[in-house]
């Protein structure tokens, strides 16, 4: 591999944060991340919608605990104390995601990674309600090399996280205007 064959396999890469959420793999940006904290307690906020698992105080500053299950429709435990705190400018307050285990930062290159008509075959809610970036396929071969076992590739949920906020406010105002 040459100096730019480099570059371009860095420039096409996703650089994510994995972690575990009830029964599947998820990932996001890195760059969304601010940190991965324990969880405190955690107020309950009335008429929250049911993905808002309520508010805690991190380093002084109040911040929205919210459970991503709720709009992606996964199934499994989450008795987790782990958060991933966004880092977002144009938030009001921080939010706080909780998750059961951060697994990985990783790195993964185009070949590896399904978007637009290419999930079309995958049939997840998450992706019919466009909250998926697409669909990283850990251990995938690149083009041209023998592809790897079905066994061996894992399917990551590589999530929109701009889009998961969002929906997750317009669950909020559909929710006060009763």
């Amino acid at each position: 591999m040459n100096l730019e064959d480099a570059d371009q396999v860095v420039e096409d890469a996703a650089h994510v944060v994995e972690f575990q959420l009830g029964d599947e793999v998820c990932a996001i940006d890195i760059g969304a991340v601010d940190s991965i904290v324990e969880s405190k307690q955690v107020t309950r906020v009335p008429r929250a919608p049911d993905a808002v698992e309520g508010v805690m105080d991190l380093r002084g500053e109040t911040t929205a605990i919210v459970d991503p299950r709720e709009f992606l429709a996964i199934e499994g435990d989450l008795s987790s104390d782990n958060i991933l705190v966004l880092d977002r400018a144009d938030d009001k307050q921080k939010i706080g995601l909780r998750v059961a285990e951060v697994t990985e930062v990783s790195g993964y290159a185009e070949h590896q990674i399904d978007r637009g008509d290419r999930l079309e075959r995958i049939g997840t809610s998450a992706i019919e309600s466009e909250l998926v970036r697409g669909v990283i396929r850990k251990g995938a071969t690149p083009p041209g090399e023998e592809d790897a076992p079905d066994d061996e590739v894992q399917l990551v949920l590589w999530l929109d996280i701009d889009k998961l906020i969002d929906a997750v406010s317009a669950d909020e105002n559909a929710d006060n205007q009763v």
